[in-house]
């Protein structure tokens, strides 16, 4: 995948380009699903001095503007993806927490339409698949072959 030209980008979207701006863009789309302090820490590795707040604000903004998604799995801090304009959803590990994207479902999905959308006009559905990832499945089944 090629890096997007993330100045246009922020232009695009009526933006000011700045470093923190650009420096978080590349963190976001380096590090998928990154929660605000590992985001906070590859835009300090690259920029130096950066406050928390300068990272939450660039964070609003990105995310207002439509060039970040932010997610929020229930339990979970919230996370932040560069992958946006699409009906995508999440696999989250119970264990370890890790987050794996997977496109939205194909053919008869009755689950992404509502049996009673009360009035609403429905746009989007935000589906979360729960269970265990590979590492920690292989985990915990090494752990329980090895306690017997």
């Amino acid at each position: 995948m090629t890096t997007p030209d993330f100045a246009a980008v922020l232009r695009e979207a009526s933006l000011r380009v700045t470093k923190p701006r650009l420096a978080v863009l590349t963190a976001v789309h380096e590090h998928p699903h990154a929660d605000t302090d590992t985001v906070i820490g590859h835009v300090r590795a690259d920029l130096g001095a950066v406050s928390h707040q300068a990272v939450y604000d660039v964070l609003r903004a990105l995310t207002d503007a439509g060039i970040v998604r932010r997610i929020q799995p229930a339990g979970a801090t919230a996370r932040y993806e560069s992958r946006v304009g699409d009906n995508h959803h999440h696999l989250v590990c119970r264990s370890c927490g890790a987050i794996a994207d997977v496109d939205c479902a194909v053919g008869h999905t009755p689950c992404l339409t509502a049996s009673d959308d009360h009035g609403f006009v429905v746009d989007e559905a935000e589906v979360v698949y729960w269970g265990t990832c590979p590492d920690c499945a292989a985990t915990s089944s090494t752990l329980s072959t090895t306690s017997h």
